[in-house]
């Protein structure tokens, strides 16, 4: 019966619109209840799953992020972006792709991503001739490599949820082939939906001119510099890296390219305490949610399910990873992480699969949720960004999903894709 009250109350709630936190919340009060324990074990399981030293990175490196966002950085990258790229078939469709790749190191956030990228891009190739749905397409999927670049902050959220025993620096650095494999796969996309289109290509703007975007968009760049080397050598740990970032940011913004006037400045500050604010409520109600799980015995049950399903690896990471696809089309992925990591983590461990190849496999699945309906929230952004329905984006995303799908089933069949270049830098 607790089973049917936790789960089934979770359901219930999301169905009738209630904010994922409440939901995750209401749901463990519920089954606390039943359970006899003293409710006062939901805000203290709430208050510790909040109260970790880690979690202070997230709020410093989204704050970073945004005043990335509002500080002229992204149209530079994107500008860099053009020069590189912009003259191969599907011109500012690669080009595109390659600024999310750039900016998703300096901003580690899809929907950031989505939205600066997107709004620089999307009427760009609208009045270049190409069709809307393919911008908004290109927009939405290549957001997600920013998911597995330093400084992700959801590598963050996954570490905590592991139990704190992974290294940030490990995970940041699992996720950087992973993220260039995604971005030449939805390169490949990109380039045969424009050949049979007909897409035009960009001119090559020359080798000065590239140096001189390049020079343009270095201290940008260097953020992801500062944040990646400073953590993989240990010189500062990720919460250091994310307020160094923060100052980096405000440097490199309001006084190299004096483009972050007093009002933007503020408004970014807001919408990182909003955004944080949600973030670690989510993350609190959602490490109540996964104790209650643990207390139940759910995923030694799992375990034991999968073992007697198959004793193939293969097979069971095929089935995790349809499960998680699944799951990610109905949650967003903060509370997700925190949720199902104590789930498949001890399930992949007793298959033989590194928890850091693990969670490149998770954030990458869950970063693919973030495009699905019905609550892919990267997909709303561009939707809203190209001011097209969800269906006209939907009817000819294919291509794109099949980069991602291809990406995803090489980086969980490929443990090397991920656990090369920690073992290089260790």
């Amino acid at each position: 019966m607790e089973y049917w009250i936790l789960f089934g109350s979770f359901v219930t709630l999301l169905l009738i619109g209630t904010p994922v936190a409440f939901c995750l919340g209401a749901s463990s009060f519920f089954t606390v209840l039943y359970l006899g324990l003293p409710p006062v074990v939901v805000f203290q399981r709430l208050n510790s799953g909040i109260s970790v030293f880690a979690l202070m990175a997230i709020p410093f490196f989204i704050y970073s992020g945004d005043l990335m966002v509002r500080g002229d950085i992204a149209r530079r990258l994107v500008a860099l972006a053009g020069a590189l790229v912009g003259h191969l078939r599907g011109g500012l469709g690669q080009v595109n792709i390659m600024a999310s790749l750039m900016f998703g190191g300096v901003s580690g956030s899809a929907a950031a991503d989505a939205s600066a990228v997107g709004g620089l891009m999307v009427p760009q190739m609208k009045e270049r001739g190409y069709d809307v749905d393919y911008a908004v397409n290109i927009t939405v999927t290549s957001s997600i490599i920013a998911l597995l670049l330093p400084p992700s902050h959801n590598m963050i959220i996954y570490s905590i949820a592991a139990g704190g025993r992974l290294s940030i620096a490990d995970l940041f650095t699992a996720g950087i082939v992973p993220g260039l494999l995604l971005a030449l796969l939805l390169m490949l996309a990109a380039w045969y939906v424009a050949r049979k289109k007909g897409y035009p290509t960009e001119a090559f703007p020359g080798l000065r001119m590239m140096g001189s975007l390049f020079i343009s968009a270095v201290p940008g760049l260097i953020l992801i510099a500062i944040i990646f080397g400073g953590v993989r050598s240990g010189i500062f740990t990720a919460s250091e890296s994310s307020n160094i970032a923060v100052v980096y940011a405000l440097l490199v913004t309001a006084v190299v390219y004096r483009s972050l006037p007093w009002g933007e400045f503020v408004e970014a500050t807001k919408a990182a305490v909003r955004t944080t604010s949600m973030v670690l409520l989510v993350i609190g109600c959602a490490a109540c949610f996964g104790w209650l799980l643990a207390y139940l015995r759910v995923p030694a049950q799992l375990v034991e399910f999968l073992q007697n399903v198959s004793d193939n690896p293969l097979v069971i990471l095929l089935l995790m990873n349809l499960m998680l696809l699944v799951l990610g089309t109905f949650m967003d992925m903060s509370p997700l992480i925190v949720i199902t990591t104590p789930i498949f983590l001890p399930v992949a461990q007793a298959f033989g699969v590194d928890p850091v190849h693990f969670g490149v496999i998770l954030i990458l699945n869950l970063g693919i949720g973030l495009c699905t309906p019905p609550v892919g929230a990267v997909l709303f952004v561009g939707c809203a960004v190209g001011r097209i329905s969800i269906w006209q984006a939907m009817r000819t995303i294919w291509p794109f999903y099949g980069a991602a799908f291809a990406a995803l089933l090489l980086v969980t069949y490929v443990p090397a894709l991920s656990l090369w270049l920690p073992s290089l830098f260790r």
